[in-house]
């Protein structure tokens, strides 16, 4: 087999540095193609469509023989200047990308929440709707500069606090999405029928699953479905009452709850109390760095009482934690029976 070897960049070594065709001769065993991969693997910095195979020679016998073309290219040094713009640009940190602008509405009970928000964040933005009702009670309602807030980041923070602001905002809800806007989330701080998931008896009507059907038939966004924020959901269960066309996502506050015990200068003094199994087996995890106590309800009659089942309350700082408070009942009879 005939050797080849690549030119040398060095004149007194080699008087044509830049031949623009050279050819050798290679033994009849080696296949083109086989040649080819070997000798880009020998020449890498020569380009692969520089290097090309075929039969040279003839005759019959198999008398001939392969022959590699070789096109070298003249390659010329860069310029300095542009070696350095290249390093530079290698070394450049990435351009910045710009802030994720969110418009924040709200209902009329959360616009104290929301203006607190803002003054958090320079990248929301608070905008207003009308909240105006008929003579008949209906409510009349109105999106100010709705044509502004095409193309855009769009949150609604809302609140169920009562069946009869519930209808008004859902005719929001269902209203943003469908002015073109880039993504649409809702934040709704308390899911209200929570403590109704799940049939007991016969006859029982699971009130958290019909909310969960009437917030999942929310207009998908230019963006895709919507985001559903809740914190604090009474069961994480129910996140499977949601369809599709909605992504729920569960917050919490008990880690602020905990980072702020914590802070506190007696915080090896607290005891948490749960008022039930219920609330123990929602948020113990979260909290066991601290004792706890645990009551049960406990009827007698038609009356019904909280009565400490696990730990010891006497000479300790007690914070209650439910799951869920309507009322605040329960809390309030925990909160005797601990003190006794």
């Amino acid at each position: 087999m005939a050797s080849f070897a690549p030119p040398s960049s060095s004149p007194s070594k080699n008087p044509n540095p830049n031949p623009r065709l050279q050819f050798a001769k290679l033994h009849k065993s080696r296949s083109p193609r086989s040649l080819t991969l070997l000798l880009r693997r020998r020449l890498p910095r020569w380009s692969p469509t520089a290097i090309r195979s075929e039969c040279v020679g003839g005759g019959g016998g198999g008398g001939g023989g392969f022959g590699v073309h070789l096109h070298i290219p003249q390659i010329s040094p860069s310029p300095p200047i542009m070696a350095g713009s290249a390093a530079a640009a290698a070394v450049a940190p990435a351009p910045k990308r710009p802030k994720k602008n969110v418009l924040l509405f709200y209902c009329e009970e959360m616009r104290e929440l929301a203006e607190r928000v803002v003054l958090e964040s320079d990248g929301i933005e608070l905008r207003s709707i009308s909240w105006r009702m008929f003579e008949d009670g209906f409510p009349n309602l109105f999106i100010s500069n709705a044509h502004g807030i095409r193309g855009q980041h769009v949150a609604f923070l809302a609140s169920f606090s009562s069946p009869r602001v519930i209808f008004e905002q859902l005719s929001i809800i269902y209203a943003l999405p469908r002015l073109f806007i880039s993504s649409f989330s809702i934040v709704l701080p308390f899911f209200p029928t929570g403590s109704y998931e799940r049939m007991e008896d016969e006859g029982d009507v699971a009130t958290a699953f019909t909310l969960a059907r009437i917030l999942s038939n929310t207009p998908i966004s230019r963006g895709g479905p919507t985001s559903l924020v809740i914190f604090d959901i009474h069961a994480l269960q129910e996140r499977f009452y949601f369809g599709d066309y909605v992504l729920p996502c569960f917050e919490s506050g008990v880690p602020l709850l905990k980072s702020r015990l914590q802070q506190l200068p007696d915080s090896e003094n607290i005891s948490i109390a749960f008022p039930d199994d219920g609330s123990w087996k929602r948020f113990h995890k979260q909290l066991q760095h601290f004792p706890v106590i645990i009551c049960n309800k406990v009827r007698e009659g038609d009356r019904r009482f909280v009565r400490i089942k696990e730990g010891d309350p006497r000479g300790r700082h007690v914070v209650i934690v439910d799951d869920l408070v309507q009322s605040g009942g329960t809390l309030i009879e925990c909160q005797v029976e601990d003190s006794i």
